[in-house]
């Protein structure tokens, strides 16, 4: 099954699609969708909206996660960090993906084990957990973090369900 990740920034937001078979993990892709500076906020989530919807048609995943919203001293950049967020959940949606959502935490410790990790410590993570690939930047590759947390969510969900869990 091929997930998506997405780390939504009003600048650029990161995707990843990695294909899950049982507990093997494979990079397919992963890239960043940027906006335009001179363009409006609107015209802006436009483009991450396209962008998403882009990814989604080349890449047909089937599921999709997103990180929450992490909260900035300033108010501002938290609310148009929350509307790029909203621009990319609704292209997933929209596109037939179940989403998702993780808290930053969350993702740090399903690939790191410690919910406090530096980024430097998920993207070697990253590189290690699907084969030595070289990211493409570090909004891609936390993207790749929250396809990877997914993966893991999504398997133990599924184990309990099929009760071979309790």
């Amino acid at each position: 099954m091929r997930l998506l990740g997405l780390d939504p920034g009003l600048r650029r937001t990161g995707w990843g699609v990695i294909q899950v078979d049982g507990n093997a993990l494979a990079f397919v892709a992963a890239g960043t969708v940027c906006s335009d500076d001179s363009l409006d906020l609107a015209g802006r989530l436009a483009q991450l909206h396209r962008g998403v919807v882009d990814v989604i048609g080349t890449w047909t995943p089937a599921q999709a996660a997103v990180e929450e919203t992490f909260v900035n001293k300033n108010p501002l950049s938290t609310l148009k960090l929350g509307q790029a967020r909203g621009a990319v959940m609704l292209a997933a949606s929209l596109s037939g993906l179940p989403v998702a959502e993780y808290t930053p935490n969350a993702v740090k410790k399903a690939v790191v084990g410690t919910g406090h990790a530096a980024k430097e410590q998920v993207e070697a993570m990253v590189r290690m957990l699907l084969g030595g690939i070289k990211t493409q930047g570090a909004d891609a590759a936390d993207a790749l973090a929250v396809a990877i947390c997914h993966a893991h969510h999504r398997g133990t969900a599924a184990r309990i369900k099929a009760g071979l869990l309790t």
